[in-house]
């Protein structure tokens, strides 16, 4: 008795101690839960690591033509606009690594601090998520809409993001030294606003967590496609299919404008999707193959599911607009 005893004390001190750390930042175990539809890649801390050239291939798609696959697979709460950006012209892609911060509270201040000494963290918690991107992320932080005070960087940790990332960062939060963070290579931000005042009263509670921005729910490793008139956080395990189906409605789009501007579609300006048209939209797509983005294996799949009567009007949910 006194051995089972024993055993079921050590057992809970081993696993009372090894929870004194990683508080802030997600095990590679927890990172998995929350992701487990995941079956490619991931990054030494669990994340899903989406292929890079995805992150090339989204910059060319729009997010009404993402939104409308995500929103057919069930995901609504994925988009959110009305941001400031350092360069809104520019769009920029990436994965997703997440940080949720709070209002500042003196106890979880405390211990907060006590795991990043025992860690070895310097500097300011908003660095230490910085410290943890890789090339390709984008830093994704909630920072409950705080703009004055609530300014998550300044122009030295925006160039440390650039360094890590050459990608960018969405905060829904503020930033300070906008000008010179405009000035920096490789980087780009969405933020809700700009204040020249400090970060102050802030607290770091988790680093690679779900967080909220707006109304979008967002994970670890998720694809974040930001562009002029707003962001998209795509699930790594959809991405390949949301990139894949976008860029096929740009071919139709395209083939569409096309007929329109010869005047050949009557007054099916959007479409009228026949098994004849069909024809000659993949006759089309042979002859500019440098249009295709996908292989063309997909893009026959693709042309077969758009036929079917499952499919939709022209195979697009929003109706062929």
């Amino acid at each position: 008795m006194r051995k089972i005893v024993l055993r079921v004390w050590i057992a809970c001190s081993v696993l009372g101690s090894s929870s004194v750390f990683a508080q802030i930042k997600q095990t590679k175990e927890q990172i998995t839960f929350y992701t487990s539809a995941w079956q490619g890649d991931r990054f030494p801390d669990g994340r899903p690591k989406v292929q890079d050239n995805l992150l090339e291939r989204a910059l060319d798609v729009s997010i009404e033509d993402v939104w409308d696959y995500l929103r057919g697979q069930g995901y609504v709460s994925q988009f959110e606009g009305g941001w400031q950006a350092l360069h809104i012209e520019k769009p920029f892609a990436g994965r997703a690594l997440t940080a949720q911060f709070m209002p500042r509270r003196p106890d979880m201040a405390t211990a907060v601090a006590a795991e990043g000494k025992a860690e070895g963290r310097v500097s300011g918690t908003n660095s230490w998520v910085i410290n943890e991107l890789q090339m390709g992320d984008t830093m994704v932080a909630d920072g409950y809409g705080k703009i004055i005070e609530g300014t998550l960087i300044g122009s030295n940790l925006g160039s440390g993001i650039a360094a890590h990332t050459h990608s960018g960062f969405i905060f829904d939060a503020g930033i300070r030294d906008a000008e010179e963070n405009r000035q920096i290579a490789n980087l780009n931000g969405f933020y809700r606003g700009y204040d020249p005042s400090a970060w102050a009263q802030m607290q770091l509670v988790g680093i690679n967590v779900p967080v909220r921005i707006g109304r979008a729910t967002v994970l670890p490793g998720d694809l974040v496609l930001a562009k002029h008139d707003g962001v998209i956080f795509i699930p790594a395990t959809l991405a390949a299919a949301a990139i894949g189906k976008a860029e096929f409605t740009n071919l139709q789009d395209a083939f569409n404008f096309e007929l329109n501007s010869q005047g050949k579609n009557g007054a099916e300006f959007e479409g009228g999707w026949t098994t004849q048209k069909y024809a000659a939209f993949e006759k089309w797509v042979d002859a500019h193959p440098e249009k295709l983005k996908m292989t063309r294996a997909e893009f026959a799949a693709l042309l077969v599911q758009a036929q079917r009567p499952s499919g939709g009007t022209g195979g697009r949910g929003r109706g062929g607009q």
